[in-house]
């Protein structure tokens, strides 16, 4: 299958194993290889009661994409990525609600493709489910 720059599944994937990465230096690993490929990527730790926390982690994934120029400073662009994290969000809330979350987000754009992922435990103590949640947003 020819590469298309921009490939919206190409985005969701990098996003979600940007959230999966366990380390910095992991993380980091990926970016430049993405990079390598004309994916831009950001990813930011997370963790806190849930329903508390579906802003601040919206919140997270835009500030982390700024930072990281994932994207610009432009409406669109800011709500691109918040409706994206929005998205990811609401996908994993059936199990979340009620409980802590912790994990991290992941971020990926290429051309007008963006995504959200989240990758979480979720629950009391040692008693944790895992979840995955994605979202995707053209700009």
């Amino acid at each position: 299958m020819e590469h298309i720059i921009g490939d919206s599944r190409e985005v969701a994937r990098s996003a979600v194993m940007l959230a999966m990465t366990a380390t910095r230096e992991e993380e980091a690993a990926l970016k430049a290889e993405l990079q390598g490929r004309g994916i831009h990527g950001a990813a930011v730790d997370y963790g806190g009661e849930f329903v508390q926390s579906v802003m601040k982690i919206i919140e997270r994934s835009v500030v982390a994409a700024k930072r990281e120029r994932v994207i610009g400073d432009t409406h669109r662009e800011e709500g691109a990525v918040a409706g994206a994290a929005r998205e990811a969000v609401s996908q994993v809330s059936g199990k979340a609600l009620g409980l802590s979350v912790g994990g991290k987000i992941g971020i990926a754009r290429s051309g007008e493709h963006v995504a959200v992922a989240v990758f979480f435990g979720v629950g009391l103590v040692h008693l944790n489910e895992v979840c995955v949640g994605l979202g995707h947003r053209a700009i």
